[in-house]
């Protein structure tokens, strides 16, 4: 994978930045992704989060002196712009949305290469307050990309990822695939210079598909939505039904694992309810299916950057989230296989 194509997200609030930016050199990466949740930014129509502010200030600035490329993701609408403070969601007003953007590209214009405009919508805990569409959040993504395009003309905007999940009751879930047909009929292949993806894997291997898997995974196998192979080819093949040429970033993608990870006495940690697939990978698995990705990646001219979900969440949130077995740092702060194999592959 080229320096340039690769990236990796990373918490940023009260975390101790030299040391992320010295694992961010070890590990090669070209791309580094923060999620800008709104509502922690802006927790007062009138006001902004200076704490937070200063934080993503000195985050942009020294990958900026590291020759590393900045992705925020900007999402989560505050509390008084909402309808329902339930869960998360979009703003009433999505002029709210567009000023905001407006607001950061100003602030870091030349700085900033790239915008992705929410975060998995297709989610009810991602949009919560008004019913789940495509439609509406084309009609968001168009407000946002007025936004920052109003300051800062040569920022990347790249679209919401809808989340993978094998679910379309269409309350709790849209399926990703419905989804993303959804949002290329409103048009959002004409707003945006990319399309966000985010082809996980469950426990499959990335060369592994829904006509072809892997009988030794036992769950999450009989959904497209569960491979990382057929949500690339997927969603390559409705782009190119639609006449879109935006190329795909996997602006999230990744293979959990607790193997190795300890509860607080000391004892193996299990996964949380829901993320019991993580017991069936490996932390070597993860480093194999990680190095693996990025190979197709690398040979694939349709896709754009991607970036690894995620470096530092597992000693941020510890054993009890699911988050934790993505992280290629261990919740003691140790290096999992997937990050010396990263960085391994920077030398070679």
């Amino acid at each position: 994978m080229l320096r340039d194509e690769l990236g990796i997200q990373i918490h940023i609030h009260r975390e101790d930045l030299r040391t992320i930016l010295r694992q961010l050199q070890a590990l090669g990466v070209g791309w580094v992704k923060v999620q800008v949740s709104w509502k922690l930014y802006q927790p007062h129509p009138d006001a902004y989060a200076e704490d937070r502010l200063a934080e993503l200030d000195r985050l942009v600035e020294a990958a900026a002196n590291n020759n590393i490329k900045v992705l925020l993701n900007v999402s989560k609408a505050p509390e008084w712009s909402r309808p329902t403070t339930e869960l998360d969601g979009p703003p009433l007003d999505y002029g709210l949305y567009r000023d905001f953007l407006a607001f950061l590209a100003g602030r870091y214009q030349g700085n900033v290469a790239a915008y992705e405009l929410w975060n998995e919508p297709n989610l009810k805990r991602e949009w919560n307050g008004i019913p789940l569409s495509a439609a509406e959040l084309t009609r968001l993504i168009a407000a946002g990309a007025e936004g920052i395009r109003q300051s800062d003309s040569q920022a990347l905007i790249i679209s919401s990822a809808p989340a993978t999940t094998g679910i379309n009751d269409g309350i709790t879930a849209i399926d990703d695939r419905v989804y993303l047909r959804g949002m290329l009929e409103a048009g959002v292949g004409d707003i945006v210079d990319g399309i966000g993806v985010h082809p996980y894997g469950w426990a499959n291997p990335p060369d592994s598909s829904y006509a072809e898997p892997d009988r030794s995974v036992p769950t999450h196998n009989n959904h497209p939505s569960f491979f990382f192979s057929d949500t690339l080819s997927d969603y390559k093949a409705l782009l190119s039904e639609y006449g879109v040429t935006d190329p795909l970033w996997a602006t999230e993608f990744g293979w959990g694992s607790f193997d190795q990870i300890a509860d607080e006495k000391g004892d193996p940690a299990q996964p949380p309810q829901g993320a019991e697939f993580m017991a069936d990978v490996s932390e070597w698995e993860q480093a194999a299916y990680l190095l693996r990705a990025l190979e197709i990646g690398r040979h694939d001219e349709t896709l754009g950057p991607m970036i690894i979900w995620n470096l530092n969440f597992g000693p941020l949130l510890g054993d009890e989230f699911s988050e934790s077995g993505y992280s290629i740092l261990r919740p003691d702060g140790s290096r999992r296989p997937a990050y010396r194999s990263l960085e391994h592959a920077k030398k070679a």
